[in-house]
């Protein structure tokens, strides 16, 4: 199966071309899936857990996604299996979005090593083990101009944050692997971008609302504003503006956008 001629396509179409986004289940992952196959693509859902990937599917026009469970970002071994689940539905992946991760908080004093080599490991060496696999497709759709990598950092990855010491250095890894891989693939019609969202609207924030709410006994309010203190907008990203922003990175009228990480933060965080 081939990649189609983006000249005969818009700008922004994604007609025709097989996007795989990791952590496809909820949150933004299921946002980018849902917005890029609004665009066109032919999305692999991926992740563990199949009832909410099953979920994603339905909501999505029929034919438009595949459903591969047990995607376990850290095991080369259901990489390699999920991919070839994949690539029967809908042939090879020219879109990778890396948007599986996890988040965990602890002084650093008592983080331990093994909550240190877990979320390096789901949020760092994820992308890393996924984006081999995936990169001879990736590579083949470069030479239409087709070829895209997006990875899902955070705006942890451009700044510091108190008691995520290994989510912070996870994402700041996540972007330096992207502009290095960027680099290296500059020339071959693949691009490779960050997205690096501030505090947004999802189960695993809402999870950690309410873990802080029964730490603390503050209420919802109170929990929300300190989160959304940092950003000049006052609240919580929503997860179809991180969408949106992939959807315009893998896209044709995006091919100059190379090696960078664009925060999604209503101004909390400005680099330049």
């Amino acid at each position: 199966m081939t990649v189609p001629d983006l000249a005969a396509t818009t700008a922004t179409s994604l007609e025709g071309r097989h996007a795989l986004v990791t952590g496809a289940g909820t949150g933004i992952g299921a946002a980018i899936a849902r917005r890029l196959a609004q665009a066109g693509a032919r999305v692999t859902l991926a992740g563990r857990r199949e009832a909410p990937l099953r979920a994603v599917a339905a909501e999505l026009p029929v034919g438009s996604a595949t459903v591969v469970a047990g995607f376990d970002v850290t095991d080369p071994a259901a990489i390699e299996q999920g991919l070839a689940a994949a690539r029967a539905a809908f042939g090879p992946v020219a879109i990778l979005v890396n948007n599986a991760g996890a988040a965990e908080t602890a002084p650093f004093g008592k983080t331990s090593l093994d909550q240190w080599q877990r979320v390096i490991a789901v949020d760092l060496t994820s992308v890393f083990l996924v984006t081999q696999a995936v990169l001879a497709d990736v590579r083949a759709a470069g030479a239409n101009g087709g070829g895209r990598i997006v990875n899902v950092a955070s705006t942890a990855g451009l700044v510091g944050y108190r008691y995520v010491s290994a989510y912070c250095a996870a994402k700041h890894g996540v972007v330096g692997l992207t502009r290095s891989l960027a680099l290296e693939l500059a020339k071959t019609g693949v691009t490779v971008n960050a997205v690096c969202p501030g505090y947004t609207d999802t189960p695993l924030v809402r999870d950690a609302v309410a873990a802080i709410m029964a730490k603390t006994g503050r209420s919802e309010t109170e929990v929300l504003a300190e989160l959304t203190a940092g950003n000049p907008q006052g609240r919580l990203v929503d997860p179809d503006e991180v969408a949106d922003t992939v959807a315009w990175l893998v896209s044709s009228g995006a091919a100059s956008i190379n090696g960078q990480a664009i925060a999604v933060a209503g101004g909390e965080v400005m680099v330049g």
